[in-house]
């Protein structure tokens, strides 16, 4: 009797890991998701324009997020911060670790701002096809602008986030998918009196709708019950040691994602390198890659969230629990996404052939870039099956601390098999079927890195907030210098 009653008591508490999982990550997944609907309209809009105008925003985007994802990924970090807090029942203690996280968000927003007159040095560096170099400045200095509010969003949004309050992350970019859908049809092709702005308007639309979400989430955190609780307006001031806390951890997280974005542009670039053709089937498939890549990032932040709030509260084999549900839901949609890529490509392919506006069209140019497409699609369904590895077992690493381990690996890994690759597919002539081959490689060993470094169980022993001793330690001397100062 015993026995039974204890394997009923495993079974409840797996299917209740995995309702936790989900009332966490749905929202988030919903979230990822507006970011893909808002890339995938943005580049189909761009793709009606003219057939090779997303080939030119894509490698754009992928040269600014190689950059911003740093600073990006070191602001919303501070969602295991406040996980771990929220779990270790220290509310006190958030308010301060997010505006941390927003002075940083500040002083990066206004680098990318000081670094727009570098951009025609950027794009002439790329080495494309002379027909995008416009086109790519254009965006490029829309995407600068964009810098400040995306930031700010990313740090209010651990607010919430490692809160587990994930469908207020949801309102927010909601809000900022509707404005950018509607602001892109509306200043790429003209309307409301608005001229037809093409690449140009693409980047303006995306720059608007990233202030709108800022405002939005920045009015949010500072309302009344979150300004009691969790100290939002009074807890502002700099904390010199909280932000180093913050950078020690944030910043190793920012530099794997970092290592991981430039290999990938230079993958891009090198694939530019090889013509305007292979460029602009790239970036499709790695547009249409985004439907199944993107919403997993929301589980996969789910799981950061849940191993933080449970390592937080010393519940590591919660945790554990926790990440192998969230390998088993990712699996399955992963799964079932690389069967559509493998045996219907073209039904995701159709959505970027359509009848260009305000263009002159070239049948056979867009013909060749769908065949192409479909055919890289094969090499999409064969690495996303081993992202679900890479996705959850990484978030697992990064809920609990253990970041400088996932930097070492995505740096030491991304050179040999995704760099030096690319680069000799194009230099020597081996063709864009070996890159894919190798960019595959990559995302096939990175997931099985991740996967035995979970396995080894050492990060259920990190924590990246302060001990309460510790803790007691700077209230008692912030209460000292209080009375020597009279206040």
């Amino acid at each position: 009797m015993k026995r039974a009653f204890a394997g009923s008591k495993r079974a409840f508490s797996w299917v209740q890991a995995g309702r936790e999982l989900l009332a966490v990550a749905l929202p988030l997944m919903v979230s990822s998701s507006c970011w893909t609907i808002e890339v995938t309209v943005d580049r189909m809009f761009l793709s009606w324009y003219h057939p090779l105008a997303v080939g030119a925003t894509v490698q754009s985007a992928m040269l600014f997020w190689a950059v911003l994802v740093l600073f990006h990924n070191c602001a919303s970090y501070v969602t295991t911060f406040v996980a771990q807090y929220s779990g270790a029942g220290q509310p006190e203690r958030i308010g301060p670790v997010v505006w941390q996280a927003l002075y940083w968000s500040t002083g990066s927003g206004l680098l990318f701002l000081a670094m727009i007159p570098l951009v025609p040095l950027a794009v002439a560096r790329l080495g494309a096809d002379p027909r995008l170099t416009e086109w790519q400045s254009q965006y490029l200095v829309s995407l600068c602008v964009s810098a400040l509010p995306t930031l700010i969003t990313a740090a209010v949004s651990g607010f919430f986030a490692g809160r587990g309050d994930s469908w207020t992350v949801l309102g927010i970019n909601v809000v900022g998918m509707v404005a950018n859908v509607v602001l892109d049809y509306i200043l790429i092709f003209g309307g409301l009196g608005i001229p037809s702005l093409g690449v140009f308007g693409a980047g303006l639309a995306t720059a608007l709708s990233a202030c709108l979400s800022a405002v939005v989430g920045l009015a949010l955190f500072w309302r009344e019950p979150h300004r009691r609780i969790y100290r939002t307006w009074v807890g502002r001031a700099f904390d010199g040691g909280l932000m180093m806390r913050l950078l020690r951890f944030g910043v190793p997280a920012g530099l794997q994602w970092w290592f991981d974005s430039l290999a990938w542009t230079v993958f891009l670039i090198a694939i530019g390198w090889m013509g305007a053709v292979e460029l602009s089937a790239t970036s499709i498939a790695f547009a249409i890659n985004t439907l199944a890549y993107v919403p997993m990032l929301g589980l996969g932040q789910a799981v950061t969230i849940l191993v933080g709030q449970h390592l937080g509260e010393n519940s590591p084999a919660r945790a554990t629990q926790t990440t192998w549900v969230g390998f088993l839901f990712t699996w399955i949609y992963m799964s079932t996404v690389a069967a559509l890529y493998y045996w219907t490509p073209g039904v995701f392919v159709d959505w970027f052939s359509g009848t260009p506006t305000g263009t002159a069209d070239d049948p056979q140019l867009r013909e060749n870039v769908r065949q192409l497409t479909c055919r890289l699609l094969q090499f999409v369904a064969a690495y996303c099956l081993f992202d679900s590895m890479n996705i959850v077992f990484s978030s697992a690493l990064r809920g609990a601390g253990d970041t400088v381990y996932v930097t070492w690996v995505s740096a030491g890994l991304s050179l040999p098999l995704l760099v030096f690759p690319s680069w000799a597919s194009w230099y020597w002539n081996w063709g864009l079927g070996a890159a894919w081959m190798f960019a595959t490689l990559y995302v096939i060993v990175l997931g099985m890195v991740f996967l035995g470094r979970f396995l080894k169980g050492k990060w259920q022993t990190m924590r990246v907030i302060e001990p309460v001793g510790d803790l007691d330690f700077i209230a008692a001397s912030k209460s000292v210098w209080l009375d020597l100062n009279g206040c």
